[in-house]
C-alpha cells in the first residue's frame, strides 16, 4: 500500500517541476519511466530531462484543477499560465509503481491569450 495518495504524490510532482527541483523529481521516477505528449514517444527517463525538463522555466503557474485516481494510475486536469501571457490547460495519466512514479502521458488543450480562445497551427 502506497505511503501517500496519489493526488498528494501528484501535487508534490507539480510543485517540484514549478519550483525547478531535478533533485526531488529524480528520486521519484522509476528507472524506466516514460513519458509521451503529441511531441514525445515513451521517451525514457535521460530523454525527459534533456527534452522537457528546461521547459520548467517557461511556466508563469502550474495549477491543478482535478485528479481523478484509479488504483495504480490517476489523471490529473491543470491549468498552465505562461510568462508570455499564453494559458492553455492540459491533463495527464500518471502512471505508478508503488509511491514512485513509472509513466506520463499528456493530452493537450486549448490555448488563451488574455482570455481569448488561440486556434493552434496544425503541423505540417
Amino acid at each position: 500500500m502506497p505511503a501517500q495518495s496519489r493526488s498528494e504524490l501528484i501535487r508534490s510532482y507539480f510543485a517540484a517541476y514549478q519550483a525547478n527541483d531535478r533533485d526531488l523529481i529524480e528520486t521519484v521516477l522509476t528507472d524506466d519511466f516514460t513519458f509521451t505528449s503529441p511531441y514525445d514517444d515513451a521517451i525514457d527517463r535521460a530523454t525527459y530531462f534533456v527534452r522537457c525538463w528546461p521547459n520548467s522555466n517557461l511556466f508563469k503557474s502550474l495549477t491543478i484543477e482535478r485528479i481523478c485516481e484509479d488504483g495504480d494510475s490517476a489523471f490529473v486536469l491543470y491549468r498552465c499560465e505562461m510568462h508570455d501571457g499564453r494559458s492553455f490547460r492540459n491533463t495527464e495519466l500518471h502512471t505508478f509503481r508503488g509511491d514512485s512514479l513509472r509513466g506520463v502521458e499528456v493530452y493537450f488543450g486549448a490555448a488563451y491569450r488574455d482570455g481569448v480562445f488561440v486556434a493552434q497551427q496544425p503541423s505540417a
